[in-house]
């Protein structure tokens, strides 16, 4: 017996008579009506019954139809799963990028706190005011009452610092 591979591709030919050209409208016209069908499937319901092929044996006719759909769902499954890997893909991205950003600021804000930190100590530990470092010689003998100054003395003493 002759032995197909599992799918066999056969061709139909139509030539420029007036049959075949009828033939071919009314089978774009059957195909048109029934868009679940191929022209495949018409010549292999032409088949069964020229053939006279038992309802019995005959595959039946939601079978090709359900494997039509079940190639569609096998499409549709492929492109949702692209859909997704690119979803996520971008998804992923964005969230790095976020992160970043967020890292980013942390560092800034970890900065500004240490500079404002650095600020505030120097301001406590200098005072606001300018200060005037005074030299003096002279010993400080605490809580002892100011005594009364001699007007030559203090004129005299003045030349004693120049001198």
């Amino acid at each position: 017996m002759f032995q197909w591979s599992k799918k066999v591709v056969k061709s139909v030919t139509f030539n420029p008579e007036i049959a075949d050209e009828s033939l071919l409208a009314q089978v774009e016209n059957h195909l048109e009506t029934q868009p679940d069908k191929t022209f495949s499937d018409l010549c292999k319901e032409a088949l069964w019954q020229t053939l006279c092929v038992p309802e019995s044996v005959r595959p039946s006719p939601n079978t090709a139809a359900i494997g039509s759909i079940e190639q569609q769902i096998g499409d549709l499954q492929r492109q949702l799963a692209g859909l997704e890997e690119r979803f996520f893909a971008k998804e992923s991205n964005r969230l790095e990028m976020m992160e970043n950003q967020l890292l980013q600021l942390t560092q800034q804000v970890a900065q500004l706190a240490m500079m404002l930190s650095e600020r505030s100590f120097v301001q406590y530990s200098t005072p606001s005011s300018p200060m005037v470092e005074i030299v003096n010689n002279s010993t400080y003998i605490p809580d002892t009452p100011p005594q009364e100054v001699d007007p030559v003395i203090s004129r005299l003493s003045q030349f004693l610092d120049d001198f």
